[in-house]
């Protein structure tokens, strides 16, 4: 049995923190609310993980620190450097691992399937910069020998507890089971997309911690072969026998509008390459590495359609 403490309530956050508590493991999950979920050997606490002085005492004794928290798009610029800077101090007051979860906002705009060796540096915008900085910063505090790192990167997410936030989400999953047309924000719906599914991400967080192997790089995490906005949402609708319905993409000047009132609408531009093109990930290295394997398709879309049911029973 081993301690770890999470930054992070949502989605991953809290399903890394079951999943660790389910091993046994002593959970405390931090966040500014004290939300995450409830069970034995989980402890909530509400504190500003920002707070350097504040994170290290919670850290304090821990074996792996997660960095699982998600900043709104408009915040990132302002949240994520006190928010790394201080994750960056715990790790090396405490000894504990520092595990974070990323994206792949760091490569920019590709024309091949993205590879842990895939250049960085080329992203538009201020998110895939912010997320270099702080993969530069933590990577230079490894090879100083001040703390133990790693980092998982992971495509769009879909499954289980993805609600509001995601392409896959409400506006397009929701809509498509209450019997609406699915909505995607902006893109080609028909375009080739790496979707990573949620419990592949909590499962290769916790043992890219507790395996010396993976420290010091980053990894991507297991993903299953790319599909189209449409693909996936035709896969959904066959899981739930429900009509197949074409995704209606929101007109640019539509977005651009709603940005004007919705500050996540206004920060949607500079990702847009994302699903204007293909947009791919290469996960093999991690699943060769590790034994790790995505989970089959046919599998996540049935947990994910059996989420949103029970969420509509529960509404109900």
């Amino acid at each position: 049995m081993s301690q770890h403490v999470i930054v992070g309530a949502g989605t991953i956050g809290s399903g890394v923190a079951r999943l660790l508590a389910g091993q046994g493991h002593d959970v405390r999950i931090v966040s500014r609310s004290g939300s995450g979920p409830v069970g034995e050997g989980i402890e909530r606490v509400a504190a500003d993980a920002s707070d350097a002085d504040r994170l290290a005492e919670l850290a304090a004794g821990a074996d792996a620190l997660y960095n699982c928290a998600n900043p709104p798009y408009h915040r990132w610029a302002t949240d994520w450097p006190p928010l790394a800077a201080a994750l960056l101090t715990a790790a090396e007051r405490s000894g504990a691992v520092l595990t974070v979860m990323s994206s792949l906002y760091g490569y920019g705009p590709v024309d091949a399937p993205m590879t842990e060796d895939t250049p960085l540096g080329s992203a538009p915008g201020t998110k895939g910069a912010i997320r270099n900085r702080m993969w530069s910063d933590a990577l230079a505090a490894h090879e100083a020998g001040r703390i133990r790192m790693t980092e998982a990167r992971a495509s769009d997410f879909y499954g289980p507890g993805l609600r509001t936030t995601g392409h896959l989400a409400e506006q397009a999953v929701g809509r498509l089971l209450d019997g609406k047309r699915p909505r995607l924000l902006q893109g080609d719906p028909d375009a080739p997309h790496s979707w990573t599914y949620v419990e592949d991400v909590t499962r290769t967080l916790v043992t890219l911690a507790g395996d010396e192997r993976a420290w010091g790089r980053a990894w991507h995490v297991p993903t299953g072969p790319a599909q189209s906005v449409n693909g996936m949402l035709d896969r959904i609708a066959r899981t739930a026998g429900v009509p197949e319905r074409p995704v209606q993409v929101l007109p640019a000047f539509a977005v651009r509008l709603g940005g004007l009132a919705v500050p996540f609408l206004r920060e949607l531009a500079e990702v847009r390459y994302q699903f204007a093109e293909p947009f791919v990930i290469d996960s093999s290295v991690a699943q060769d590495t590790f034994g790790l394997a995505p989970t089959p398709l046919a599998d996540g879309l049935a947990a994910t359609v059996a989420w949103w049911r029970e969420q509509a029973t529960v509404a109900a």
